[in-house]
């Protein structure tokens, strides 16, 4: 099936009699009639189900449907992108291990990074990901586990060059891990240019109307685990809490999903609701159709801020003067998103004013949905930080970040340029 064809119709085939719309299976737990049936369960001996904590055939229906739109042999649905984020790498990773990421990433993940998971004991670097191949090898160490970056960076909207990090992720032993939350697998799929673990925020497009948060991680099982044994023991060295399996072995090219169930799930949680998943599918459904409009929507806004004497600069790589418009053409030639960054001139409280006088578009700490909205960071997620620490972060106090809906885009154009003549 082709991609819109997937979006609509992957994921839950119902067979004769059953429902046409995915089933909700809001229950806890299952019942099974002999002690025998339940430890094949606990043994990883049998497929079934037992807790919701684990798994729920809900959420699998779902996860399965965003299996199928990256390309990937398996998938999980959490509870957040910061939980699928988190366990993509704490899955390889663990205390006195190191990994590279581009500095270009989304506030909460970079804290998620360099103060959480430091407290944990991995290391977690971030790089400039401009920076020449032969500068980032060098940064590779014995002990890294893996590479990360965004598809297209939240807030800055800077598009990472996939194939760039997977020849240095590769050549050094290690996964790839790509957030493609911004563009979708509808404009971008980081696995046919070499990424090997892709998540997501579905909280933002894939939901597409601000009703329920989740997180995904789907596994492109490309990397060979066997192949650099030392390097990730998890997977190729006995489970003692899964009496001695060695997933690799077992499960094959499902063994890095396996091992996220069954242990970081079964101790940590993390699991979306069934419901969650149930609303999730209904956005994947016109995933393909609103990512069109976003985009256009965005293009059309970006041109016209590019013509406001009140603004600095504008990024957004659909621009043809965007200094990454080829990337971005070579990834996403369908488009990339409806997420776009300007800085108005002035101070922070100058562009504080400005945004105080939109209409419709609102002002929200979301991004990526059928409503329009926007968020200025230095008065609001970055609010902690001096003009001197903003700068040091890459966040410039006029920056505002936009995000296009579906709404006629003449009156996005509308709306901000009342704000402006104001």
């Amino acid at each position: 099936m082709k991609i819109d064809t997937m979006c609509v119709q992957g994921g839950w085939q119902p067979g004769n009699g059953q429902p046409r719309q995915i089933p909700v299976y809001q229950s806890t737990t299952w019942r099974y009639s002999t002690s025998e049936e339940m430890g094949k369960l606990f043994d990883l001996e049998a497929p079934g189900y037992f807790y919701t904590r684990l798994q729920n055939p809900t959420n699998d229906i779902v996860a399965d449907k965003i299996r199928a739109l990256e390309g990937g042999v398996g998938a999980i649905l959490t509870s957040s992108g910061q939980a699928a984020n988190f366990y993509a790498l704490f899955n390889i990773a663990q205390a006195g291990d190191h990994v590279l990421s581009a500095a270009s990433i989304y506030g909460g993940t970079s804290n998620l990074f360099t103060v959480t998971m430091k407290k944990m004991g991995i290391e977690v670097e971030l790089v400039d990901q401009n920076l020449p191949e032969e500068e980032i090898a060098k940064k590779f160490r014995p002990n890294t586990k893996a590479v990360f970056g965004e598809t297209l960076s939240n807030p800055g909207v800077r598009v990472f060059d996939i194939e760039k990090f997977a020849r240095l992720a590769h050549a050094h032993g290690v996964p790839l891990v790509v957030d493609n939350t911004f563009p979708t697998p509808v404009n971008c799929r980081p696995f046919e240019w070499g990424a090997d673990i892709v998540t997501h925020s579905t909280t933002k497009y894939m939901d597409g109307h601000a009703a329920t948060t989740g997180g995904a991680i789907v596994d492109s099982g490309n990397f060979d685990w066997t192949l650099h044994a030392d390097k990730f023991p998890g997977l190729t060295t006995p489970d003692e809490s899964y009496h001695g399996i060695v997933y690799a072995d077992k499960f094959g090219k499902g063994a890095y999903t396996t091992k996220l169930v069954a242990q970081l799930m079964r101790d940590l949680g993390s699991q979306v609701s069934p419901f969650g998943s149930f609303i999730l599918g209904l956005g994947l459904e016109t995933l393909h159709l609103r990512m069109p409009r976003h985009c256009e929507n965005a293009l059309k806004v970006a041109r016209f801020l590019t013509t406001r004497p009140e603004v600095e600069w504008v990024n957004y790589p659909g621009l043809e003067s965007d200094p990454d418009h080829a990337l971005a053409r070579k990834y996403m030639p369908g488009g990339t998103c409806g997420v776009l960054a300007f800085a108005v001139k002035g101070t922070r409280e100058d562009a504080g004013r400005f945004i105080d006088r939109l209409k419709f578009v609102s002002i929200e700490t979301h991004v990526a949905d059928s409503r329009t909205c926007v968020l200025h960071p230095a008065s609001h997620t970055h609010r902690q930080l001096s003009s001197k620490q903003l700068a040091e972060a890459g966040v410039p106090e006029g920056l505002i970040r936009l995000s296009a809906g579906i709404e006629d885009a003449d009156d996005i154009v509308a709306d901000l340029e009342q704000a402006f003549a104001g």
